[in-house]
Parts: structure tokens; sequence; C-alpha cells
């Protein structure tokens, strides 16, 4: 098995509500990531949950090369949803601080309509990492949705959300590990 590098994927960043900002590790991953792109939502601070779906799930039906999807937040609800509508397999998937969208007092209380997540063994790998005083899900039902979909599940202590707001602009640490993650992907069998 030959290690995936990053020329030989797509990566999709996926943010969550409200978009990456200039400072957010999302951001900073794009720009030093040559196949890096982000999936454009039309109203970031207004998520309509078909709309977002159907946005990702076109980045990577378009793709021309195997698809990474790095997802922050409600970009990992957002993926989770569009699965379905997948055409195109996908590589593997880095899923960050994925709020717990069953919770009724997650505000603004709109991101409700992002959940419940499905429990199905996702078809592709993947990585959750999660923080232990993320404000929008508590760290046991991080833990519990990634033996779910039968991710490696990675604490990343008391983070935050995992944001530039928490701290994680540049976000070595992550960046370490989503290199780690891609070496150890195997191109999917394009059909």
């Amino acid at each position: 098995m030959r290690a995936m590098k990053v020329k030989d994927a797509e990566i999709l960043i996926v943010p969550g509500y409200t978009n990456s900002g200039p400072d957010h590790w999302q951001t900073r991953w794009e720009a030093k990531l040559s196949t890096a792109r982000r999936v454009e939502q039309a109203e970031w601070t207004k998520p309509v949950r078909e709309d977002w779906t159907a946005n990702v799930a076109q980045a990577v039906n378009a793709a021309e090369r195997p698809v990474v999807i790095v997802a922050h937040s409600l970009g990992v609800s957002t993926v989770i949803q569009a699965i379905p509508q997948f055409r195109k397999p996908v590589a593997g998937a880095f899923l960050v601080a994925p709020p717990d969208v069953a919770n009724p007092s997650i505000r603004p209380r709109h991101l409700m309509t992002f959940g419940p997540y499905p429990r199905d063994p996702l078809p592709f790998p993947s990585v959750v990492i999660a923080s232990r005083n993320d404000p929008y899900s508590t760290f046991e039902v991080a833990e519990d949705i990634a033996a779910a979909w039968g991710s490696l599940f990675i604490d990343a202590g008391e983070a935050g959300h995992l944001n530039a707001d928490s701290g994680h602009g540049p976000w070595p640490e992550g960046s370490m590990t989503f290199a780690h993650f891609l070496s150890r992907l195997e191109p999917p069998k394009l059909h």
C-alpha cells in the first residue's frame, strides 16, 4: 500500500456555522494544502440542511481525484447527512468538533435541523476529534457517535470548540494528526 499524499487527493474543507474566518485552522490549511478547496455555502449564518448537504455532495461528486473531507463543527453534521447523495467514493474524512445536533438547548436552535445523526458505520475511514469542554457537545456524545460511525476517536483535551476563538488558529497538533491520517489512506477504487 502506498501512502496517500496531498497531491493525490482533492481535499474538501467543510466549515461550520458562520464559516471559518481568516485565523481559523481550516482557512490556514486551505491556503497551505495545494489541492484543498472550500465548500461554499450561500447562507453561512442561516444554514439550511438541504442546501448545505447538496453543496457538499456536489463538491464530492465533481471531484477529479479521491476526496478527503476536512469538516469542522456543523460541517461535520453536513457531511454525515450528505453521504446518501455521494456518487463518488470518499477516501476518508477528518471530522473535528461535531456538535450535538440532537440537544434541544443548542443555539442557534435551527442547528437541530441537521440532526439527529445517522448511527450507521461510515462508508470510509474517518477520525473524530473532540474536546472535553466543547460548548456545542459533551465529550460523551462525541465519543458515542464516533463509536457508532466506526471512527478513530481522538481526545483533544480541554480545547474548547477547536476553532480560532479557542486558540486553534495554527493548530499544529491537528495538522500532524491530519498528515498521519492521510498517509494511512488508500485511494478508493473509482468506478
